[in-house]
């Protein structure tokens, strides 16, 4: 099945390349939801997701002739998608704010004690993160949230495998360090 969707996958790529604007649609339908999440989880703005996700394909589509055939789609349209969201981020002159209704939750608890605390516990992490400056947080969103290994990610940002881990260790300890008083200040409130 793998196989099927990689070869379906190149035949679009190779239709778009010439000029097939279909192909290109379908190759779009498949990869933007994932590129509006990573953009999302960056930003923590819902609207500019979807407008950095919308530039980063048009920007995909003029350049798809740089694209090297045989080299993942998925990490190519990401990092189009993850240089757009930190341009748009570096021009934007207010802080990104975080819409609490676009916070999905899962919920298996019918208690309401619970969401909430999942709701307020979401917005800190989320929070923490767009606190990161925009390399450690470009970093970790694309291996904590899309699952990237080092090598793809170090591949979509043009840096060193070892700046990705650099950036990653960072990232992760900065969270702790911001995160562990807010956690620990939310439990004694709500004991």
């Amino acid at each position: 099945m793998v196989m099927q969707t990689q070869i379906d996958e190149n035949n679009m790529i190779k239709h778009a390349l010439q000029g097939d604007r279909g192909a290109y649609g379908d190759l779009v339908c498949i990869y933007q939801k994932s590129v509006v999440n990573v953009i999302y989880r960056m930003c923590g703005d819902q609207q500019l997701a979807e407008d950095a996700a919308q530039e980063a394909f048009i920007k995909a589509w003029v350049k798809l002739d740089s694209y090297q055939r045989g080299s993942s789609f998925r990490n190519w349209i990401y990092r189009i998608a993850v240089n757009t969201a930190l341009d748009m981020l570096r021009k934007r002159a207010s802080k990104p704010q975080i819409n609490v209704e676009d916070v999905v939750l899962e919920s298996y608890d019918p208690q309401p004690e619970y969401a909430y605390l999942h709701t307020e516990k979401m917005q800190i992490v989320q929070k923490a993160v767009l606190s990161l400056p925009p390399s450690s947080r470009s970093v970790l969103v694309l291996r904590e949230y899309e699952g990237l290994s080092y090598q793809e990610i170090a591949d979509m940002l043009d840096i060193p495998k070892g700046t990705v881990m650099s950036r990653l260790n960072y990232a992760r300890n900065r969270l702790r360090e911001i995160l562990k008083p807010e956690l620990l200040k939310m439990e004694v409130d709500y004991a």
